[in-house]
């Protein structure tokens, strides 16, 4: 029959339901695959945010590190210029000290070499005067030139007896230059003590500066070297914190999972 044939044909070829729950069933097995990526995704996404949180709190570690070791080193900069402008000022000052103690040695040692000079100059003047002197009054305490007189005649008082003049060693003028013979001897000890004594001062200075000094100075390059190293090191550990800092940064901006 026709009409068997066409029921069996169309029963074969499926009705409408064979295509409903073909739908259905492909339905679920998407949602099943779906299901299955989205949980495999998940255990990731979960595995990537641990880790991501680890690593920013490492970064934020180092950052907090870098930024302290950073201002230590700051610090440590500035307290290194200080110390080395304070040697400077110490060893100028201590070059103007010595500047200014050679002059006034130089210029004393001319005073006393003039000084003792001088001294002994006159000393010498008044040793030739003395004796002079010494020679005239000793002739004339034996001159004879009122021996022809008559002893009975009336010659004046004081010819009676020989001259002597004022050549007393107490009050006459031998006596005077004696006196100024010895000021000019003690002058001369007494500059030359002094002198001796001023440049063993002055020796003793220059040599107690220049140990100074050069203490200073040994000071001087240690702290500039310190400071060398410490700028070195300053620029090392800002650019390595601006890299850690920028790193952290897009870590914290990034959305790893978005489910």
């Amino acid at each position: 029959s026709k009409l068997l044939l066409m029921i069996a044909t169309k029963a074969a070829a499926g009705g409408p339901f064979d295509k409903v729950k073909k739908m259905i069933k492909d339905l679920i097995v998407k949602l099943m695959e779906e299901a299955t990526e989205e949980t495999e995704h998940k255990g990731w996404c979960d595995t990537e945010m641990t880790s991501n949180k680890q690593t920013r709190e490492d970064k934020a570690e180092a950052v907090s590190t870098l930024t302290a070791n950073s201002e230590e080193l700051t610090a440590k900069i500035a307290k290194l210029s200080n110390k080395i402008a304070e040697l400077s000022d110490s060893i100028s000052e201590i070059d103007a000290a010595v500047a200014e103690a050679t002059s006034l040695r130089e210029n004393e040692k001319t005073k006393n070499a003039a000084t003792i000079e001088d001294a002994k100059v006159a000393q010498v003047a008044v040793a030739k005067a003395l004796t002079v002197l010494q020679e005239f009054y000793a002739g004339a305490a034996t001159a004879t030139a009122l021996t022809q007189q008559d002893p009975a005649s009336d010659a004046p008082a004081t010819f009676s007896k020989p001259y002597t003049g004022m050549g007393g060693s107490n009050t006459g003028v031998v006596g005077m230059l004696e006196v100024i013979q010895g000021d000019f001897a003690r002058l001369e000890s007494e500059t030359t003590t002094s002198e001796s004594a001023a440049d063993e001062e002055y020796t003793r200075f220059t040599d107690d500066s220049s140990q100074d000094k050069a203490v200073k100075n040994t000071d001087l390059d240690n702290a500039e070297k310190d400071k060398s190293v410490a700028e070195a090191d300053l620029t090392t550990t800002k650019k390595t914190l601006g890299a850690t800092d920028r790193k952290s940064t897009r870590l914290n901006s990034s959305h790893l999972c978005n489910l």
